[in-house]
């Protein structure tokens, strides 16, 4: 995987000098954390250890993040949104079936 796909920012400081695992190869990463509730895990040639926070999709949604042109839309109408380029069409609600 080339490391622009994992690398969003290179402006890295250090938390923590000399972390030593424990017996169990453990670390104690504590205020390293982002708040993040899994992790994907990198390791290159040399050693190095990189943590990428990751959210899981619910199954029911993923269809949109397997189909591109779906996900290009989505972006699209988010982004045309926060431009102020959005037309009121009124209310749905009438549609809606409970």
């Amino acid at each position: 995987m080339p490391t622009s796909e994992i690398l969003k920012n290179a402006d890295f400081r250090l938390i923590s000098e000399f972390a030593q695992p424990d017996a169990k190869k453990r670390l104690s990463l504590g205020e390293a954390l982002s708040g993040a509730a899994a992790y994907n895990i990198y390791r290159n040639a040399l050693g190095q250890i990189i943590l990428d926070p990751v959210k899981a999709v619910p199954v029911s949604e993923i269809w949109l993040y397997e189909n591109p042109q779906a996900l290009a839309s989505v972006k699209r109408g988010l982004r045309e949104s926060a431009e102020g380029k959005s037309v009121y069409r009124g209310s749905f609600a009438k549609h809606a079936k409970e």
